[in-house]
């Protein structure tokens, strides 16, 4: 039989870079106690962010140290399963695809009481100049997309 798509692109994925696990709050839901939709983007960009901070990458730093930053071109997210109030979520971080000046980040939002795929998600993020031209994806960005070595 053959291998569809969504089976192939699950096998061909990058290692988990970095991931959390949050129970899910009152906040993070609608009345009706079901994840609220845009709950999902502070979460991503919460990990992106922490994952290049723990690589010596700190958004607040990166102009004054390297002469560039990163900005958020778009974002993208599939819901598939409905996530409910106080369900433990663990968001997984890959580098998806690497260009020229751009990293895809993907995610993927598990349910650990049953180890169900709630929702996949991507981040392009763009290299920029201090004028916000798209640059070249510095070295040190790129050895960080590596992931950990040893």
């Amino acid at each position: 039989m053959a291998e569809n798509r969504t089976e192939q692109a699950h096998r061909e994925r990058r290692p988990v870079l970095h991931e959390h696990t949050q129970r899910l709050s009152y906040a993070d839901t609608d009345p009706a106690g079901i994840l609220y939709y845009a709950t999902w983007f502070p979460r991503m960009e919460a990990l992106q962010t922490e994952y290049l901070f723990l690589n010596g990458l700190r958004q607040d730093t990166l102009l004054d140290r390297f002469g560039w930053w990163t900005v958020s071109r778009a974002t993208h997210c599939d819901y598939l399963l409905p996530a409910k109030l106080f369900e433990e979520i663990t968001i997984e971080l890959r580098v998806g695809e690497i260009g020229t000046s751009s990293v895809r980040f993907d995610f993927e939002m598990w349910r650990r009481a049953d180890n169900a795929l709630v929702a996949t998600a991507s981040n392009w993020l763009v290299t920029v100049s201090p004028d916000q031209r798209p640059i070249r994806l510095p070295d040190i960005l790129r050895e960080c997309l590596a992931g950990p070595t040893g």
